[in-house]
């Protein structure tokens, strides 16, 4: 007996249905059947093919293609990476003023997440534990005054 794989139901499908338009065009069954059985089948085509296919006999194969593997370029991708983060700017005034900028837009950009996602009272209790005094653009209260 042939090998039983393990299909998809999405392969079983198009398997069967392309089994199943080969039978209802006069294709020679891949199984003994009796006219017995085929009259238990009421002759449908689809119930012929799927007999066939659970019993083993389909010489239907599918292919299913793997991603390729792409260690060489990722190691060097990692590479290149970690060469940028070694440069160091030469003054180190220019660092510390980038930092500080840095660190203003990490605050805002955590603020207005915050705001986004929670309501006025959870904001302000998140805030007030993280130590951030203001959200940027925000009035407190939602009231225009």
């Amino acid at each position: 007996m042939a090998e039983k794989h393990e299909f998809s139901k999405y392969e079983r499908a198009r398997i069967l249905g392309a089994r199943s338009l080969q039978i209802s065009m006069d294709a020679p069954l891949l199984i003994k059947m009796d006219g017995e059985e085929l009259e238990n089948l009421n002759y449908d085509p689809l119930k012929i093919a799927m007999r066939e296919l659970d019993s083993g006999v389909l010489p239907i194969t599918v292919n299913r293609p793997m991603p390729l593997k792409r260690d060489e370029k990722l190691k060097e991708l990692k590479i290149e990476e970690l060469e940028r983060e070694e440069k160091v700017p030469k003054e180190g005034e220019e660092k510390a003023e980038s930092d500080e900028e840095t660190a203003g837009i990490v605050q805002e950009e955590k603020a207005q997440e915050v705001a986004d996602l929670k309501s006025d009272e959870e904001v302000e209790e998140e805030l007030e534990g993280e130590g951030i005094d203001e959200v940027a653009g925000g009035d407190e209260g939602g009231s225009e005054e």
